[in-house]
């Protein structure tokens, strides 16, 4: 009985947008979210459903960061990563549904300028190389969208297939300013955005918050470490993590001591200077 009103819930939940703010920590700023991408922002505490997302900005992101948030649904992690980085940082959205990309340009129109940095949203899907794939709209919520071949549980099956570009993320580097985070979260296909990122990984070197599907924990953990990462599990109190020999569900990487972004200033400024100004 639970699972029929369930799904009850989520059919009449499809085009429903709402408004909400985010937490006050993070300037409790204007957005709006569709309860079509998960029950939950039926709630309006947005914190409640979404904790880790919002303890990963709080720990992540600095004045004046770049960040590139890969799967940005609604945008929650690219609204609070705004407020954080600040007038002086830049958020890159990349996200292919272009029903929810349209609804992050609306919760843009939304910011406080004077207060965040500016957020750019891509309606694509990252990945390995250009092409034109299918996208799966999931039934029970927009959430667990996916690129064919990826995928989950909580889909639920698939409402729709649109067709959406794919963009490699070594492109996307040549087009907008190296990010000092970057947060992936792809429904399954986080690999083959990695494999598209040699350039990212390598000479912008970013910390990483990914969610890592257990099929692909082998293949993101080879790519990784062959970047100089460590690998943590992002869930764990940031005191008490320890390097983990392959990729968790909750992965967090960072560049080994010495080869951070954020430490490596010089490496920076060669990639800015040879393709755009900040």
């Amino acid at each position: 009985m639970k699972e029929t009103l369930r799904a009850v819930a989520e059919r009449l939940s499809r085009g429903v947008v709402l408004q909400r703010r985010l937490p006050v920590n993070f300037g409790a700023g204007k957005i709006l979210v569709s309860p079509d991408a998960g029950l939950r922002f039926y709630r309006r505490n947005l914190a409640a459903g979404d904790a880790i997302l919002f303890r990963m900005v709080d720990e992540l992101v600095a004045p004046d960061d770049v960040v590139w948030d890969i799967g940005a649904n609604v945008g929650l992690f690219a609204f609070a990563a705004a407020n954080r980085a600040g007038t002086g940082g830049k958020v890159v959205a990349i996200e292919p549904d272009l029903w929810l990309a349209g609804l992050l340009r609306r919760s843009c129109q939304l910011l406080d300028r004077t207060r965040n940095a500016p957020v750019t949203v891509i309606p694509a899907a990252a990945s390995n190389s250009f092409s034109l794939a299918k996208f799966h709209i999931a039934k029970r919520g927009r959430s667990s969208n996916h690129l064919e071949g990826g995928g989950s549980t909580q889909t639920g099956g698939t409402r729709s297939v649109e067709s959406v570009v794919t963009i490699p993320l070594d492109w996307l580097l040549e087009q907008v300013p190296p990010p000092q985070v970057l947060k992936i979260d792809v429904e399954g296909m986080e690999h083959r955005v990695l494999s598209g990122a040699t350039a990212v990984l390598s000479k912008a070197r970013p910390v990483i918050w990914c969610e890592v599907n257990p099929v692909n924990k082998e293949e993101v953990t080879k790519i990784l470490y062959a970047h100089d990462y460590e690998l943590f599990c992002a869930e764990e109190n940031a005191s008490q993590r320890q390097p983990l020999p392959t990729a968790p569900w909750e992965t967090l990487a960072r560049p080994r001591a010495g080869s951070s972004c954020r430490a490596g200033s010089a490496a920076k400024a060669d990639i800015s200077s040879a393709t755009f100004s900040r």
